[in-house]
């Protein structure tokens, strides 16, 4: 059997802007930001670049090979494409290796830096593990060729689509190709299009698995409907941090409409990729719809923040002020004590008496302002907030 090429690649919102600013990095080790130069010219270094093209193909791109073997296509819109055309069936773990470990210890890494100034990547998304689809392309091979290549990988099959063309067998992350008549450009046209659907899809569904968890957390904070005071500001401050998260990703969100929207558009008016796109097992309206509810349900959790964060911003107050008022109270018996003092006697004098008297009046306000306040820190308030019932999200 002969294995042709294998694929992996990722998919993360970038812009036309953001592919020169790579573009001046990949060719001449440039960037117009206040980088470290020395650092940079690292990271270019150990992508080991070779040849460079910049192209327009509905999208625009730039492609570079590299001396492990390896071809880069990066996109506009963010979508990233690994391809290697020297392997074989004998080696083919060790190459898909081989190709991640590039993707993961060589290629993120210099995008990252390149890239780490602005607005932050929420810790959320950050640290969540990316599972690659990996596409293994064949050429002419039989059905038990490739059978027997699926149960050395994952041994479980999701999807078959046979034509006179091409076959497709897709595992969970392994997609087996089995090209008999078309061309390794539009074989590559259709594992672009599949890389960007599934980055798409697994976006979103990080945003709905986001969603929950910041809405149960918020939900364990009001849970027992009551909260110490001395409680308040820390989960006020947690919060904020959820807020702040929100807000990230609920511009990442409004971006997604307008890659989907492009996407579909270009490969729609290729003709070559119709029959795959029939096969992909997705369909553009199906995303489109998915991202209006994902959408919807981010509107809700960034409403749900903002009012947890104004119920404990009024107790938080209501500590504040009472606080205030206990003080005002010490300070107000303090001073009439004084003018007491002072109606009762002749003439002011100065005597150890009178010096005493004063400093344990003083710890008396201070030891009273201290109660006052621990007595404010554990005093409980109540949540006063509308309980719903949870729906199915």
């Amino acid at each position: 059997m002969k294995i042709s090429n294998i694929y992996i690649g990722g998919w993360f919102q970038r812009t036309m802007l953001q592919l020169s600013e790579v573009y001046d990095f990949i060719r001449d080790c440039k960037t117009q930001l206040p980088l470290d130069l020395d650092k940079l010219a690292e990271y270019r270094k150990n992508l080991s670049i070779g040849k460079i093209d910049y192209n327009v193909a509905g999208l625009e791109y730039l492609i570079f090979t590299t001396s492990y073997n390896i071809s880069v296509k990066i996109f506009e819109d963010g979508l990233i494409i690994l391809n290697n055309t020297d392997v074989s069936e004998d080696t083919l773990l060790s190459d898909l290796d081989d190709l991640t470990d590039y993707y993961e210890n060589k290629l993120s890494p210099a995008l990252s830096y390149l890239f780490s100034l602005g607005a932050p990547v929420p810790k959320e998304l950050a640290k969540i593990e990316t599972v690659y689809p990996y596409f293994i392309v064949c050429d002419n091979s039989s059905k038990e060729e490739i059978t027997e290549l699926l149960n050395r990988t994952e041994k479980q099959k999701y999807f078959e689509f046979v034509n006179n063309n091409y076959d497709v067998i897709r595992g969970d992350k392994y997609y087996f190709i089995n090209n008999k008549k078309k061309s390794v450009d539009n074989i590559e046209r259709y594992i672009e299009e599949q890389v960007f659907i599934r980055e798409f899809k697994g976006q979103m569904h990080r945003y709905l698995n986001l969603h929950r968890i910041i809405w149960e957390r918020i939900d364990e904070v009001k849970e027992n409907a009551k909260v110490k005071g001395s409680d308040i500001v820390k989960f006020t401050t947690k919060l904020q941090g959820y807020a702040k998260t929100v807000n990230l990703i609920d511009g990442r969100i409004d971006q997604m409409s307008t890659y989907i929207s492009t996407r579909e558009k270009v490969a729609k008016n290729d003709e070559e990729l119709a029959e795959f796109l029939a096969i992909s097992g997705y369909r553009y309206e199906t995303l489109n719809d998915t991202l209006k509810y994902i959408k919807h349900l981010w509107t809700m959790t960034k409403n749900y923040v903002s009012s947890a964060q104004k119920l404990f911003d009024g107790l938080k107050s209501d500590v504040s002020n009472k606080s205030i008022n206990g003080l005002t109270l010490v300070t107000s018996m303090s001073a009439g004590t004084s003018v007491i003092g002072l109606l009762t006697k002749s003439a002011p004098e100065f005597t150890i008496f009178g010096f005493i008297y004063f400093f344990i009046l003083a710890l008396i306000v201070l030891g009273t302002n201290k109660v006052l306040k621990s007595i404010s820190k554990k005093r409980i308030y109540e949540i006063s907030d509308i309980e719903y019932d949870k729906d199915i999200k």
